[in-house]
Protein backbone atom coordinates (compact mmCIF):
# COMPACT_ATOMS: atom_id res chain seq x y z
CA UNK A 1 0.00 0.00 0.00
CA UNK A 2 1.55 3.15 -1.01
CA UNK A 3 1.58 6.06 1.73
CA UNK A 4 -0.18 9.24 0.81
CA UNK A 5 2.75 12.30 1.28
CA UNK A 6 1.77 15.76 2.57
CA UNK A 7 4.19 18.10 1.22
CA UNK A 8 6.02 20.01 3.70
CA UNK A 9 6.32 23.44 2.62
CA UNK A 10 9.83 24.77 3.62
CA UNK A 11 9.81 28.18 1.73
CA UNK A 12 8.25 30.81 0.68
CA UNK A 13 7.94 31.92 -3.11
CA UNK A 14 8.80 34.81 -4.62
CA UNK A 15 5.80 37.00 -6.29
CA UNK A 16 7.41 39.99 -8.16
CA UNK A 17 9.18 42.89 -7.21
CA UNK A 18 8.20 45.64 -5.58
CA UNK A 19 8.41 48.94 -7.70
CA UNK A 20 7.74 52.01 -5.83
CA UNK A 21 5.51 53.63 -8.42
CA UNK A 22 4.18 50.37 -9.77
CA UNK A 23 3.02 50.06 -6.52
CA UNK A 24 1.72 53.49 -5.55
CA UNK A 25 -0.16 53.41 -8.48
CA UNK A 26 -1.82 50.13 -9.38
CA UNK A 27 -4.59 48.47 -7.38
CA UNK A 28 -4.08 45.18 -6.44
CA UNK A 29 -6.28 43.36 -9.44
CA UNK A 30 -3.45 45.81 -11.71
CA UNK A 31 -0.82 44.99 -10.23
CA UNK A 32 2.28 42.50 -11.13
CA UNK A 33 1.54 40.57 -8.35
CA UNK A 34 -1.47 39.44 -9.17
CA UNK A 35 -0.26 39.08 -12.95
CA UNK A 36 1.98 36.07 -11.12
CA UNK A 37 -0.65 35.00 -8.80
CA UNK A 38 -2.78 34.39 -11.85
CA UNK A 39 -0.31 32.37 -13.90
CA UNK A 40 2.23 30.66 -10.70
CA UNK A 41 2.20 26.87 -10.67
CA UNK A 42 3.75 25.39 -7.42
CA UNK A 43 5.80 22.24 -7.50
CA UNK A 44 6.10 19.87 -4.22
CA UNK A 45 9.16 18.29 -4.48
CA UNK A 46 10.61 15.60 -2.47
CA UNK A 47 13.27 16.83 -0.83
CA UNK A 48 16.34 14.35 -0.67
CA UNK A 49 19.17 16.71 0.88
CA UNK A 50 21.75 19.13 0.12
CA UNK A 51 22.97 18.13 -3.68
CA UNK A 52 20.46 15.45 -4.63
CA UNK A 53 20.71 14.11 -7.94
CA UNK A 54 17.24 13.68 -7.78
CA UNK A 55 14.23 14.75 -7.04
CA UNK A 56 10.38 13.34 -7.12
CA UNK A 57 7.63 15.37 -8.03
CA UNK A 58 4.80 15.44 -5.38
CA UNK A 59 1.83 17.92 -6.29
CA UNK A 60 1.16 20.41 -8.47
CA UNK A 61 -1.05 23.15 -8.04
CA UNK A 62 -1.76 26.68 -9.22
CA UNK A 63 -4.37 29.41 -7.96
CA UNK A 64 -7.17 29.44 -9.78
CA UNK A 65 -9.79 31.34 -8.48
CA UNK A 66 -12.33 34.10 -9.05
CA UNK A 67 -11.15 37.55 -8.05
CA UNK A 68 -13.90 38.05 -5.73
CA UNK A 69 -13.31 34.36 -4.15
CA UNK A 70 -13.15 35.04 0.00
CA UNK A 71 -8.88 34.10 -0.57
CA UNK A 72 -8.24 36.44 -3.20
CA UNK A 73 -10.18 39.46 -0.69
CA UNK A 74 -7.71 38.40 1.73
CA UNK A 75 -4.95 38.48 -0.25
CA UNK A 76 -6.34 41.99 -2.15
CA UNK A 77 -6.33 42.87 1.53
CA UNK A 78 -3.45 42.43 2.06
CA UNK A 79 -1.77 44.06 -0.61
CA UNK A 80 -3.74 46.67 0.24
CA UNK A 81 -2.24 47.34 3.71
CA UNK A 82 1.34 46.95 2.27
CA UNK A 83 0.54 49.50 -0.63
CA UNK A 84 -0.97 51.94 1.98
CA UNK A 85 1.73 51.75 4.30
CA UNK A 86 4.42 52.45 1.14
CA UNK A 87 2.19 55.66 0.43
CA UNK A 88 1.35 56.57 3.72
CA UNK A 89 4.81 55.94 6.14
CA UNK A 90 8.28 54.98 2.79
CA UNK A 91 9.43 52.26 1.52
CA UNK A 92 11.55 51.33 4.60
CA UNK A 93 8.99 51.05 6.46
CA UNK A 94 7.49 47.50 4.83
CA UNK A 95 8.48 44.41 6.96
CA UNK A 96 8.10 41.13 6.50
CA UNK A 97 5.39 40.96 9.62
CA UNK A 98 2.92 42.46 7.57
CA UNK A 99 0.04 41.01 5.51
CA UNK A 100 -1.42 37.31 6.53
CA UNK A 101 -1.18 35.37 3.21
CA UNK A 102 1.68 37.80 1.32
CA UNK A 103 4.43 40.07 3.16
CA UNK A 104 6.99 42.67 1.77
CA UNK A 105 10.25 41.62 2.75
CA UNK A 106 13.63 41.74 1.50
CA UNK A 107 15.11 38.87 -0.22
CA UNK A 108 17.88 37.67 2.41
CA UNK A 109 17.16 39.25 6.07
CA UNK A 110 20.37 40.66 7.38
CA UNK A 111 22.46 40.71 4.18
CA UNK A 112 22.13 44.58 4.10
CA UNK A 113 19.19 44.88 1.01
CA UNK A 114 17.02 47.18 0.48
CA UNK A 115 15.00 45.90 -2.04
CA UNK A 116 11.58 44.77 -1.49
CA UNK A 117 9.56 42.01 -3.26
CA UNK A 118 5.95 40.50 -2.50
CA UNK A 119 6.36 36.56 -0.79
CA UNK A 120 3.67 34.40 -0.77
CA UNK A 121 4.23 32.94 3.03
CA UNK A 122 4.36 29.59 3.62
CA UNK A 123 0.83 29.12 5.28
CA UNK A 124 -0.69 30.22 1.66
CA UNK A 125 1.31 27.93 -0.54
CA UNK A 126 -0.11 25.03 1.95
CA UNK A 127 -3.59 26.85 1.49
CA UNK A 128 -3.40 26.54 -2.14
CA UNK A 129 -1.95 22.64 -1.94
CA UNK A 130 -4.94 22.03 -0.01
CA UNK A 131 -7.29 24.00 -1.91
CA UNK A 132 -6.07 21.86 -4.69
CA UNK A 133 -6.57 18.66 -2.85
Amino acid sequence: MERRQTPSIQRQKKLSRISTMATLTHSFLESHCWAKFKTIVFCAVEWNGTNSEGAKLLKVASLDFAEDDELIKEIKADYDFIRDKLITQGFEALTGKDGKWIQARTKSPGHGSVSRAFYARTSLVKKIFEIAS
